[in-house]
């Protein structure tokens, strides 16, 4: 069989299809964007929608430029800022209470029905709350977020740990392997997917956290921009920082994911 480059021609034919078939589909992701554009422009200059209500593409680029040289950066560093923070302390302390609870069937059962609850219970709720106990002020928009991760954190991981392959665990037991052994060398490194896929849900919550928590007490972040622009009535503002919020998370979502990426491959040398 001929090869090229080191591959067969078989397999360089494969690559190449799954090549073309990511760019097929890129393509058509930036034709439907740009498709629902360009329909949303022309049906707010035929007056089919109200631009004051829906706004318009047109308005919201003309609100962008005039953002740019009005502290857009400094309110998008703040949400950041504040995400990464509580997304970070969630998934750490999430983590290390999945290990205490793993390491313990006792605490275990005795927490089961709290993070139960705590899990259905609506974080933003308990905003009022966190905004009297730590203070008005991005202290209590990194609890909120730190809350909403910090549950899911814990339910996933721990679960990841339960369900570790027990056969593995009990062949290492009978050679004598300890507690920490077992974490350390099979429940843990087991549930390297687990943790990241954990990391890609809490992103997406943490920034739902840090915007709902803007929306009560920041005096800056896209969250407050999308307040003030709903309160003004400037809705050119707010589709605005939507669309930036959107930008915003899909960028922070790519970052876990490279991140992700980056650890199979040590894991893989």
């Amino acid at each position: 069989m001929s090869t090229y480059n080191g591959i067969s021609e078989a397999r360089a034919a494969y690559l190449r299809k799954i090549k073309q078939r990511k760019t097929y589909v890129a393509v058509t992701q930036f034709t439907i964007l740009i498709g629902l554009v360009v329909l949303w422009e022309v049906l707010a200059r035929l007056k089919v929608i109200d631009a004051f209500i829906m706004s318009q593409p047109s308005r919201i680029v003309d609100t962008f430029v005039s953002m740019i040289s009005n502290n857009l950066l400094m309110h998008i560093g703040v949400t950041a800022l504040e995400t990464i923070i509580g997304f970070l302390l969630g998934t750490i302390i999430g983590t290390l209470v999945a290990v205490i609870l793993w390491w313990s069937d006792f605490i275990s059962r005795v927490m089961e029905p709290f993070l139960v609850v705590l899990n259905s219970l609506p974080k933003i709720a308990l905003g009022p709350v966190i905004i009297v106990w730590v203070g008005a002020g991005s202290q209590a928009i990194i609890v909120v977020a730190l809350a909403i991760s910090m549950v899911v954190t814990i339910l996933e991981m721990l679960n990841g740990f339960i369900n570790t392959d027990s056969e593995i665990i009990k062949m290492a037991t009978t050679f004598g392997a300890s507690r920490s052994q077992i974490f350390t060398k099979i429940v843990f490194p087991s549930n390297i997917c687990t943790l990241f896929n954990s990391l890609k849900v809490n992103i997406g919550l943490s920034l739902v956290g840090v915007i709902a928590g803007e929306f009560l007490v920041s005096k800056a972040g896209l969250g407050y921009l999308i307040v003030y622009g709903g309160q003004v009535f400037q809705m050119d503002l707010v589709m605005c920082s939507v669309i930036i919020l959107a930008v915003v998370a899909y960028l922070m979502y790519q970052g876990v994911a490279m991140l992700e990426r980056y650890a199979n491959r040590l894991m893989n040398l």
